[in-house]
């Protein structure tokens, strides 16, 4: 009697046993399914399989960016992608950084409905990536405009004088390597800068004046550096509408988008912000012998603006 009654409990641990390793498999294999579907669905269609339409954020100061590039090539290819809207809150970056974008949200624009949404600011540059959308809409008080090009150098040939610092130079011709901060600009070097400045102020006008259908002498009115309420860039053809996501839903309803899709957002695959890194960031905290922690404070103060080179479109609040 006593063998049976052990042989009975002996049994009754193994069948607790057994049920508790069968539910721990189950919890395994769907944690499993779950990881790899993540994994699947992570970057072509923005976290979904389903129809939706695209949203991604353009913020920050611009500049040359790949990985936006390649994220805006991948919502072009992806089916799940039934229109996209572009959310701008920048004051510009340079010029060739702009028409990179530009060119890439073009193709976009020629494969699926595209539509801006201004935030706060859209000037400069940023107009620049806005007016290559079919479709703008702003705040009734968003900034917009400022439509132009510049180069900025510092001269610090007077400090250098206090100091005691002289600069000699050797160079091919009078020109290299001019403007230089080591000397007061010479009028040749004045001259050739503008020109340079000039020849990109007319293609960024040109391009305004395609895309928002106006005649050049109309822009060239508006192309003087000035910035406007999102009301007054409407009465000045700037902007289409006023308003926000909502109304920018709505305008991609009337190309045929289901307006009741819903509004994902494809985010930088690399974590961080795609016009001025954090690593960047920490280099500059480290170079004003700040904590590297304080990176994100800099990037918000618009300190990654000290880091541009070349041509510039940009408004400087």
């Amino acid at each position: 009697m006593t063998f049976r009654a052990d042989d009975l409990i002996e049994r009754r641990r193994l069948r607790r046993k057994l049920t508790f390793w069968r539910v721990a498999a189950l919890f395994i294999v769907a944690a499993i399914v779950i990881a790899a579907s993540a994994w699947f669905y992570r970057g072509d269609t923005g976290g979904t399989a389903v129809a939706h339409i695209a949203k991604v954020q353009i913020d920050g100061t611009i500049f040359q960016n790949d990985e936006l590039v390649e994220r805006l090539e991948k919502i072009r290819k992806s089916p799940q992608v039934k229109g996209v809207i572009l959310a701008i809150d920048s004051p510009g970056g340079t010029t060739a950084g702009g028409e990179l974008i530009y060119d890439e949200v073009r193709k976009l624009a020629a494969d699926k409905p595209v539509v801006t949404q201004v935030g706060s600011l859209a000037a400069s540059a940023a107009y620049m990536i806005a007016s290559a959308t079919d479709h703008i809409v702003a705040r009734q008080t968003s900034i917009v405009g400022s439509i132009g090009v510049l180069i900025q150098y510092p001269d610090i040939s007077g400090l250098m004088d206090k100091l005691g610092v002289k600069l000699e130079e050797v160079k091919s011709s009078p020109l290299k390597a001019e403007p230089s901060p080591f000397k007061p600009t010479s009028d040749a070097a004045r001259e050739m800068v503008r020109k340079l400045i000039m020849d990109s102020y007319d293609w960024f006008v040109g391009i305004v004046a395609e895309r928002r259908h106006m005649s050049r002498d109309q822009v060239l009115a508006l192309a003087d550096g000035s910035i406007f309420t999102g009301r007054q860039a409407l009465a000045n053809k700037l902007v289409d509408a006023i308003g926000g996501e909502d109304e920018a839903v709505a305008w991609l309803g009337t190309k045929g988008v289901d307006p009741k899709l819903t509004v994902v957002e494809w985010k930088s695959s690399k974590g961080n912000s795609y016009f001025f890194s954090n690593s960047l960031a920490r280099m500059a905290a480290r170079a004003l012998g700040l904590p590297e922690d304080s990176g994100d404070l800099l990037r918000e103060l618009g300190a990654d603006r000290l880091f541009l080179d070349g041509l510039v479109s940009l408004w400087h609040p």
